[in-house]
């Protein structure tokens, strides 16, 4: 496998190596060496003060080898292995909301995927919009629901936003004033958006597949701040309506008028500077033409706005792989959209997989299973393991080993974390399996940067 053996080493920790596992849930609330959740792609993810993993949800199969939408919560603890927490394990439950602001051992959120999530400095989890069920049931659509999780008390809170999925009147966008929060602002429902937590706690939303202000479907590219001490929104920038096209400004310099195009599915970190940093997505770029693949690189920093950093203010870019293992100008992931990413103890990121184009875009889009290390300080790219190609398979090693030569399959839509340790974490999404079938997975892979 072109480039699999000259990286850290993955080591595969448990779940199947082949495609549409069914989940074992075992008891609620109890830990067990066989449990670990079904196959899924876009679950929403947490890591806890204390480096357990946790998974929410997603689109895959159930404890009977159903598909649909999941609202399942699962921990994960290294050394003792998956806990089924709360949440149903059959498909598609529809939302039981209660009574908004308080909490209630049978309220939970409708099974659903791509929603955002975020922890916040009590250990609370926090889940907002996605796709899926609302409190009828009746149809999947987006949403714009707020929830909390409490692990001390195992039980969810509906903060805010609507029970029904959104329609063109219900569960749109409401804007207020840019800058200025607001009880009734609200971010419309959406699926796919990319998030921050800053060091205050706050959270960070930007685009996504949303509803705007005037009650249209469609990418944007509109960036909120919500308080969690207030619990208000703030439109901080960006358009109100769906459909804007990137402002790139010139590079490496922040302006007011900068701005991402609209999109869904990029990825975000926060810089110990307290920057927000976001790449890639799928959707548009400078000239507006049409939505593509996307590898462009943008900082946000409060108070100065958006500074275009790299990658091509155009669609469809391939990869700029250079020598594997070396940082140099030049280098370049691929357009990209649903890869996951992860933060080091030097501030550095990790950026792995997708679905977008590789090195020489002969496949076409295909799923990708490339490393990549990039350095805020020098501006750096460096492509650490797999392929330069799309749709490699799985190669899984033995179960528990890490080695160089072991590396998960191309896939897109997976879940990832980073522990206490600063080890990256990644489960299931959509992709090659062992066998270099195409589906849903359920393994769990670690890797030490």
């Amino acid at each position: 496998m072109p480039g699999a053996g000259n990286g850290p080493p993955w080591t595969w920790v448990n779940g199947a190596n082949t495609g549409g596992a069914s989940g074992v849930y075992g008891t609620i609330g109890a830990s067990a060496a066989g449990n670990v959740p079904g196959a899924r792609e876009a679950p929403a993810t947490w890591t806890d003060t204390a480096g357990n993993l946790w998974l929410f949800g997603g689109l895959g199969y159930d404890s009977a080898g159903n598909g649909g939408y999941l609202n399942d919560l699962w921990k994960y603890t290294s050394g003792t292995g998956w806990t089924w927490v709360s949440g149903s394990q059959t498909k598609d439950a529809i939302g039981v909301y209660g009574t908004q602001g308080k909490p209630l051992a049978t309220t939970m959120p409708g099974g659903r995927e791509s929603a955002v999530s975020w922890i916040d400095a009590n250990g609370e989890l926090w889940l907002f919009g996605g796709v899926g069920f609302d409190s009828v049931g009746t149809s999947v659509g987006s949403l714009n629901d707020l929830w909390k999780f409490s692990p001390d008390t195992g039980q969810w809170t509906w903060v805010g936003g609507s029970t029904a999925v959104a329609t063109a009147t219900i569960a749109i966008g409401v804007y207020g004033t840019k800058g200025m929060a607001a009880a009734t602002n609200t971010p419309g429902a959406r699926e796919s958006a990319t998030s921050w937590l800053d060091a205050s706690g706050n959270l960070w939303l930007f685009g996504g597949l949303a509803y705007d202000s005037a009650g249209n479907q469609g990418a944007i590219n509109d960036l909120w701040e919500y308080s969690s001490s207030t619990g208000e929104w703030t439109w901080i920038s960006g358009s109100n309506t769906s459909g804007a096209v990137g402002v790139y400004g010139n590079q490496d310099t922040a302006a007011a008028g900068n701005a991402p195009g609209a999109r869904t599915a990029a990825i975000s970190w926060t810089d110990k500077a307290g920057n927000l940093w976001l790449f890639g997505g799928y959707g548009l770029d400078s000239t507006g033409s049409a939505p593509g693949y996307l590898n462009d690189l943008w900082r946000f920093t409060p108070g100065a706005g958006w500074a275009w950093i790299g990658g091509s203010p155009t669609s469809n870019a391939l990869g700029l792989y250079g020598t594997q293992g070396t940082a140099a100008n030049g280098n370049a992931p691929g357009a990209r959209a649903a890869p996951v990413s992860s933060i080091d103890s030097s501030g550095n990121l990790w950026l792995f997989g997708g679905e977008g184009l590789d090195a020489t875009g002969t496949l076409g889009v295909g799923y990708l299973n490339d490393l990549w290390e990039f350095t805020p300080s020098s501006g750096l790219w460096n492509w650490v393991s797999g392929s330069a190609t799309v749709n490699a398979a799985g190669a899984y090693g033995t179960e528990g080993t890490g080695s160089v030569s072991n590396v998960p399959g191309g896939r897109y839509s997976a879940a990832a974390w980073t522990d206490s340790s600063g080890n990256l974490w990644l489960f299931g999404g959509n992709g090659l399996d062992v066998n270099d079938n195409v589906g849903d997975l359920n393994d769990l892979w670690k890797i030490t940067p």
